[in-house]
């Protein structure tokens, strides 16, 4: 339906949403390295920073998405109604 090209909202679009499958590549490799480590025993309960800094990225990335799915689907649906005087 649309171009990467065609339009600012599709250069918006795939822009946003790429750089967002850009950082929950990210978060996943992120837990990967928490479970390996987790299999490994280096997580204590005194100890266990790289497990919390992975779950406040994801929480952060989750946060991202709800901010990209409002701004893309529900105010982009909106186009046809708002109009620039």
């Amino acid at each position: 339906p649309f171009e990467f090209a065609g339009s600012i909202y599709g250069s918006t679009f795939f822009m946003a949403t790429g750089f967002h499958g850009f950082h929950v590549l990210i978060g996943t490799i992120f837990l990967a390295v928490c479970l390996g480590r987790a299999l490994k025993g280096q997580f204590t309960p005194q100890k266990h920073f790289g497990f919390e800094a992975a779950a406040w990225y994801w929480h952060f990335v989750d946060v991202v998405w709800l901010f990209l799915f409002f701004a893309i689907y529900v105010w982009g649906s909106w186009g046809g109604v708002i109009h620039a005087e």
